[in-house]
């Protein structure tokens, strides 16, 4: 494993540990230097071929420093912060060719758009004024989410999903629906989610072009259908 992955798997263990025991001076020194890490690893492998995936882990550290503090403010900096990380995500997988990967999987997207829609209805009543910070965030959230498999059907996409699971949590302790052990899931899911889409970006293009490769196959068929069917102040 490389080095730049293995002191990230330190200071995940670090941070876990920290969240776990609740001891601040863990979590301080940890977490800043997650995101930063993931990002010196990347620019090692690639170097500026990913300028935008390098953009969301800067603003992704600001996210992070920010939420280790408490107060409704800190709390709408974070969600900031993490708002521009998840576009520059989208513009990332947006230079992959996105838009025709999806034009294809309509149902993929209009599933993700349900799950949004349902999620802040239901929490809307409980977040108060947060909503308004909360909705489009989690829409950006969602979106990034459905773009990644574009970058890999595996870790890409299991990125995208787990740091909407992440996130989701985050604003159910925003909306008072916190439960035991939610801020160890929330940050197992986070440091998993961040590392799954960086190691998509860093890796080879090989296991992309196969996966692309294969899902073109089906496309012809899957686009005919599509065009002819309406159906188918929290703590990180």
């Amino acid at each position: 494993m490389p080095p730049l992955l293995v002191a990230y798997a330190g200071l995940v263990l670090l941070n876990l540990t920290g969240v776990a025991l609740h001891h601040e001076v863990l979590e301080w020194f940890s977490k800043p230097l997650l995101a930063p890490v993931l990002a010196l690893y990347l620019w090692r492998r690639t170097g500026r071929s990913h300028p935008f995936v390098l953009a969301a882990l800067i603003l992704s550290t600001a996210g992070d420093v920010a939420l280790l503090l408490s107060g409704t403010g800190a709390f709408m900096a974070g969600v900031a912060c993490f708002l521009g990380a998840q576009v520059c995500y989208i513009t990332a997988f947006a230079k992959q060719g996105v838009i025709a990967f999806l034009r294809a999987r309509r149902r993929w997207c209009a599933g993700w758009l349900v799950a949004w829609a349902v999620g802040n209805v239901a929490l809307a009543p409980l977040l108060g004024a947060l909503v308004w910070a909360v909705a489009p965030y989690s829409l950006a959230l969602v979106a990034m989410a459905c773009a990644a498999p574009v970058r890999g059907r595996g870790g890409a996409a299991w990125g995208g999903a787990l740091f909407v699971c992440s996130d989701l949590l985050i604003g159910l302790g925003a909306a008072g629906l916190g439960f035991g052990g939610r801020p160890f899931v929330v940050m197992a899911t986070y440091v998993a989610a961040q590392y799954l889409l960086t190691v998509a970006f860093a890796g080879t293009s090989a296991q992309r072009t196969a996966w692309l490769s294969a899902a073109d196959e089906d496309r012809p068929c899957a686009t005919a259908a599509a065009d002819g069917a309406d159906g188918p102040p929290q703590r990180r």
